[in-house]
């Protein structure tokens, strides 16, 4: 036994003054900055079993938890969206009285100065070398496609007028539409910036309107043009270019294709409800336009006359596009927010289907070992 005994150290010795062997030749080598290979130690295993699955429920806790307080937020956003777009709608009705008059007045005027010479700046014709386009974007995001939509409509109309020979200049109406072409001096150019607001009124459209009268009068801009979105439906709005100025005598407003809407046939919004679902309705409102009596006499120049209607005129206009573009935006963020809502909805349904079933499975597993351990 003590022979074997002996055998066996001695035939372990060898081994360890390898590996010591190895360790000195190691720490020479890298001593003379010869490369070293060494092993890393082993990384330290993810907790398995019920603590692993104790964390993902956690983790799946805390993110439904999240959806759910987002979903909460766009439901908030999306009923104040609806409480602004009857504020807006209740605006356009309000204002009705004043152009329904003003439509009138300049229909008759028009009608009793027919054949006599008028000479009135706003409708001035000249020959197009210079546009002026006003933009009328959101202040905000959050309301999907809305001011994209708007921002490529006007970028492809300078396109379209750039290729033509005719210069253009910009007047952005709200912050998205500002920023986005302020950042891009060297390809438009930008003369004013306007905030749009909440609730367009009077006063706002009034300073536009002063700064598209002043270009136009001093001959700096042949032409105005106004891009705004129409706001057709809940679910739908319109990119539109509509021609300012030059106006007519009779008070017409045409697009760029040259198709005049006579401004005695308007349209009025309404937001209601249907099936418990928000609904607009479009109601068409005629005006009636008679003519003055014969034995009225003007004891105003007829050129002082229209030259005090048609400003207004183009502020009413200026104001319902601010009008319409407000309406559009709000009716946008209330779809996006919406769809975020529906989304939120069906993402905590899933991940609640996934949180149900590994918390079943980890409970089957608990009795499972208990089972087994009172079996032993």
């Amino acid at each position: 036994m003590a022979a074997i005994a002996s055998t066996s150290m001695m035939l372990k010795a060898p081994a360890s003054q390898v590996a010591s062997n190895k360790v000195v030749a190691s720490r020479v080598s890298a001593f003379n900055g010869k490369a070293v290979s060494a092993r890393m130690p082993a990384k330290v295993a993810a907790p398995k079993g019920p603590m692993q699955v104790s964390a993902n429920l956690k983790v799946l806790r805390d993110r439904i938890s999240s959806i759910a307080s987002t979903q909460k937020i766009t439901d908030a956003m999306k009923l104040v969206a609806a409480a602004k777009v009857r504020r807006a709608q209740e605006a356009v009705i309000g204002g009705r009285p004043f152009s329904e008059n003003l439509v009138k007045v300049l229909f008759a005027v028009n009608t009793r100065l027919q054949g006599e010479d008028v000479d009135v700046p706003l409708t001035a014709v000249r020959p197009v070398k210079n546009v002026m386009l006003v933009v009328c974007t959101g202040d905000r995001g959050l309301c999907g496609g809305y001011n994209n939509f708007v921002i490529k409509k006007t970028e492809k109309r300078v396109a379209e007028l750039t290729k033509m020979g005719v210069k253009c200049t910009l007047v952005a109406v709200g912050k998205k539409g500002a920023v986005y072409f302020k950042r891009r001096k060297e390809q438009y150019k930008l003369q004013k910036i306007f905030d749009m607001g909440g609730a367009p009124t009077t006063g706002d459209a009034q300073a536009v309107a002063d700064e598209i009268f002043s270009s136009f009068v001093s001959e700096d801009v042949d032409k105005v043009e106004l891009v705004f979105t129409k706001f057709i439906s809940m679910i739908n709005s319109q990119p539109t270019i509509q021609t300012l100025l030059p106006l007519t005598t009779e008070g017409q407003v045409c697009n760029v294709d040259g198709t005049c809407v006579d401004a005695a046939n308007d349209e009025v919004f309404k937001l209601t409800t249907k099936d418990g679902q928000f609904v607009v309705e479009r109601d068409a409102i005629t005006t009636e336009t008679a003519s003055f009596e014969g034995t009225i006499v003007f004891e105003q120049d007829p050129n002082q006359i229209l030259d005090a209607l048609l400003p207004l005129y183009m502020n009413s206009q200026v104001l319902r596009a601010f009008q319409e573009s407000v309406a559009s935006e709000l009716a946008s963020r209330m779809q996006a927010m919406s769809n975020a809502s529906d989304n939120a909805k069906e993402l905590k349904k899933d991940l609640s289907g996934v949180y149900n079933r590994k918390r079943q499975a980890k409970i089957t597993g608990e009795l499972i070992e208990l089972v087994a351990g009172a079996s032993m």
